[in-house]
């Protein structure tokens, strides 16, 4: 009867299978207005006029202006500073001024071109660095633990380096879209692919100025989101609802991919300094980091995104003294966003290069300075957290050497390498990290998440949260959870569609804590329902069948017609953190997971080839292995384009490469055998002993990479993506 740890069928997934499943774009809506949108041409300045061509045929268009919002022209999310439309001041190119709509999308469409915007334009500023050296700051943290002074001077050699990370692109495989109308009651309905429909409900409050409950939002099937989906369909959601009300009839709006990549938000760049001070030994005594991030010319997820990034910036290794100073400062570019990961694979990958570039001052081998100062139970953070359950660092990093044999592979290619007729060099290269699940500190005690488990008088039990199915198997866990926690069947479980109207607030589908937090509440509120079934049965056997099942909901349903079981978050009594010094417990627990890549480098073209990678990955427990395993597998590929291929190019803060043609991200034929070790170290609180393990898969790659490169040629690559390019001028820098 065990459906934990079972790799049961999706629930959606023949849905998807057959074509059944309707994306926003499936959906034929009667009388509908397909709409688009008119942008900024520029990086900065005014808008000093729009004009319409007199030539043009303009019948049958709807326009929506900035005139027409009936609140605040303002997308609420943690600062009020992005407008709905633009109407005086641009920012960044590519800010909508007003939005288009027509029955032929075709004719949307055409009609930007009849559309001119006269500016007074100004100097932007569209690097980081211009940003950071004009103090246009979004947010600053500082992570201070014990006396950076005295250990460096404890130091027995004192290790420096920059490391920088690009922008990269979610390229899920749906672009945006939303649709909107308002329904017979008068309430606004808005559907569309995302990942946080709370997060959209709550931004439509002030700016359509209407009372929480005539504002509904409805998921439809998603096709990815990564993080691109999570505060972004704010944005187009107001622009579908607003052109709805101003032309009375239904919109539809689905970006285009050229449109999507243009003006959707991606993964902060940043740049990255260390100042590492070691002993003799390899032992960690000071660590000074500083990470800067390009926020963008709006705040949107920045300080949320800096935070996690800080507070992973150190790696996974304990250290008594240490610093970290993090800022996010704003540019005249398309705002940045959440991604998965959201600021750990940025830092992560500089905190693993640096062991490396250590480990190479002290003339040491890199796992045993890794093996030296990784975390253990009794370890203390940056944050002064003592970590006390559930630190699977090490079984990881173990099991990687382990099936990798990564010493014995490194020796049989420093003798391939040593051999100058070889076509490649082959180099080996490892990564640890640490992955912090749920939101940061207070974070969840801020959300409040709420989710339920309901039964019908018919006997149908149904999992009622906002945690969206978006590809990783939100809709299976949650059921599996729930069918393991009563006993039942997993078929007689059933996901409600995340819609405002109908499920609690949950949070966000995000921050690698559907799992842990939501299945947790689900799991403590069928726990309750089973106990109520139990106490109305006097007796009878349990499991039910089918039929005593219904006989039992019918009996505790009384004259109701669904009897709901909510749980609400609460926090654990042994965590504890300072908002203001940013002390104390970070997260509840970690996920840690170690990488081995093998690969090899084409000595006339540069070109690297991963030939294999081997991974182990802590997640507490495996709800599902399988898709566990697809997790792993698909966040590594993910990276591996980051870490290679995803090379985004700016001109004046637009994307020059906004499509899959030139934008290049790993396809079947980049994608190496993969080895995945599913560790299972049981974090206490959470169900059944399971954390996160979305975003852990992403952190690791990249590092793991250089350090194969570096292994292969001797150079450190301090920057990605590693491109044939750079690697060549990097080599031919060092050996002229």
């Amino acid at each position: 009867m065990s459906s934990v740890s079972d790799s049961r069928r999706r629930k959606e997934g023949p849905a998807k299978l057959t074509g059944v499943a309707k994306y926003i774009d499936d959906y034929a809506i009667d009388n509908c207005l397909y709409a688009t949108t008119l942008r900024t041409t520029i990086a900065r300045g005014l808008i000093k006029a729009v004009r319409f061509d007199p030539d043009f045929d303009w019948d049958g268009f709807a326009f929506a202006r900035v005139s027409d919002i009936p609140g605040d022209n303002a997308v609420l999310l943690i600062d009020n500073d992005q407008p709905l439309l633009t109407e005086g001041e641009v920012r960044h190119a590519l800010e909508p001024i007003l939005v288009v709509g027509h029955e032929e999308r075709a004719k949307a469409y055409e009609a930007l071109d009849h559309i001119e915007v006269d500016y007074d334009e100004h100097e932007p500023v569209l690097s980081m660095d211009a940003a950071d050296a004009s103090g246009d700051l979004f947010k600053r943290f500082e992570i201070t633990k014990g006396d950076l002074d005295a250990g460096f001077a404890e130091a027995y050699r004192v290790i420096d380096e920059e490391y920088r990370v690009p922008h990269q692109e979610q390229a899920y495989i749906e672009n945006n879209g939303m649709a909107a109308w308002e329904d017979e009651d008068g309430a606004l309905v808005i559907m569309g692919s995302m990942q946080c429909p709370f997060y959209v409900h709550k931004a439509m409050v002030p700016i359509f100025n209407r009372p929480p409950d005539k504002i509904r939002i409805v998921q439809a099937t998603t096709g990815g989101g990564f993080g691109g989906k999570e505060e972004y369909p704010n944005l187009i959601a107001g622009h579908a609802a607003l052109l709805a009300l101003v032309s009375k009839r239904p919109v539809k709006m689905i970006y285009d991919r050229h449109e999507d990549m243009l003006a959707t938000t991606k993964r902060h760049p940043a740049r990255i300094r260390h100042r590492t001070g070691v002993k003799r030994d390899g032992t960690l005594v000071a660590q000074d980091i500083d990470v800067l991030m390009d926020g963008g010319a709006y705040v949107t997820l920045s300080p949320v995104v800096l935070s996690r990034g800080i507070l992973h910036a150190s790696g996974p290794y304990e250290c008594p003294n240490v610093r970290i100073v993090g800022r996010v400062v704003a540019t005249h570019t398309p705002p940045n966003g959440a991604f998965r990961g959201f600021g750990a694979p940025q830092t992560l990958f500089a905190a693993e290069l640096q062991m490396e570039k250590v480990a190479a001052a002290l003339s040491m081998d890199s796992v045993s300075l890794r093996e030296k100062n990784l975390f253990q139970r009794g370890s203390i953070t940056a944050t002064g957290q003592t970590l006390d359950e559930s630190i699977g660092a090490r079984a990881v990093l173990d099991d990687a050497l382990e099936k990798s044999a990564f010493r014995e592979k490194k020796k049989g290619h420093a003798r391939w390498n040593r051999v100058r007729k070889h076509p490649t060099w082959r180099g080996i290269g490892l990564a640890t990290v640490f992955h912090g699940d749920g939101f940061t500190g207070s974070g969840e005690v801020f959300l409040a998440s709420r989710a339920a488990v309901s039964l019908s008088r018919s006997g149908e039990i149904s999992v009622d949260a906002a945690s969206t199915e978006i590809g990783q198997g939100t809709s299976s866990i949650l059921a599996q959870i729930v069918s393991e926690t009563l006993e039942l069947p997993y078929d007689w479980i059933r996901v409600e569609t995340p819609d405002t109207s109908k499920v609690p607030n949950s949070g966000p589908t995000v921050a690698s804590r559907t799992c842990m937090i939501v299945g947790g509440l689900v799991q403590r509120a069928a726990r309750r329902l089973k106990d109520a079934l139990i106490g109305i049965s006097a007796g009878a056997p349990w499991p039910p069948t089918r039929t005593a099942l219904s006989r039992a909901a019918a009996k505790l349903a009384g004259g109701r017609d669904v009897v709901r079981f909510v749980e609400e978050f609460q926090k654990p009594d042994n965590i504890a953190w300072d908002d203001e010094t940013y002390r104390g417990d970070a997260y509840g627990v970690f996920s840690y997971a170690a990488m081995v890549v093998d690969l090899e480098i084409d000595k006339a073209t540069y070109e690297i080839r991963v030939r294999d990678v081997f991974t182990a990955q802590d997640v507490g427990k495996a709800v599902n292995p399988l898709l566990v395993e697809g997790q792993i597998i698909g966040g590594t590929v993910q990276a591996l384009g980051y870490a290679l291929l995803e090379n985004p190019v700016f001109d004046r803060g637009v994307m020059q490469n906004a499509a899959f043609t030139n934008y290049i991200i790993p396809t079947t034929l980049d994608t190496p055998p993969m080895h995945v070790t599913i560790v299972e170290v049981p974090y206490s609180k959470g169900p059944f002993g399971a954390k996160g393990v979305g975003e852990l898969p992403m952190d690791v790659p990249a590092p793991a990479v250089a350090a194969a490169v570096l292994d292969a040629t001797g150079s450190l690559m301090t920057e990605l993506p590693i491109l044939p390019e750079r690697l060549y001028e990097a080599l031919a820098k060092e050996r002229p």
